[in-house]
């Protein structure tokens, strides 16, 4: 049965437009980890010549997959915007592979929670993309999120 936190994830990412117009799945997640994919569809391909797929979709798909990292992770909010996001693309996506990103919220202050994530083909050992970044944390009643230890933000 799925928890409050994977529902409210998973209703975050169907209410995204895009994220349903590029076929985004949640296929797991778990506190502070968020794993999506997306299938490889000619729709999203930025070169017709080799069929890759634009990076655009592959830069949609991580920001989507850090944001529920966010939402997963136990001491984060309900909601959150990315604030900023970096994304180093390693190599081209092997076309009409099934597109994967894996996303660890890392560090959560008051106000803002750090991310890393990595997105693969079926190749999953090497990477077509690695990102870092923040994203929006806000304050909720009732979370009892407890601050670690130097945390002034």
């Amino acid at each position: 049965m799925e928890d409050a936190k994977a529902r409210v994830a998973r209703q975050f990412i169907e209410a995204i437009p895009h994220s349903k117009a590029l076929g985004m799945r949640l296929d797991a997640l778990d506190a502070g980890v968020a794993v999506i994919s997306m299938d490889w569809d000619p729709r999203f391909v930025g070169d017709p010549q080799t069929e890759v797929i634009h990076g655009g979709a592959v830069s949609a798909l991580m920001d989507t997959c850090c944001g529920a990292a966010v939402m997963s992770h136990p001491s984060a909010p309900a909601s959150t915007a990315t604030l900023d996001l970096r994304i180093d693309y390693m190599r081209p996506a092997t076309p009409r592979q099934r597109i994967t990103a894996r996303a660890e919220c890392h560090h959560v202050t008051r106000t803002v929670a750090f991310v890393r994530a990595v997105a693969h083909d079926e190749d999953a050992d090497r990477p077509v993309a690695m990102a870092s970044g923040a994203f929006t944390v806000e304050p909720s009643s009732g979370r009892g999120r407890s601050r670690e230890k130097g945390d002034t933000q």
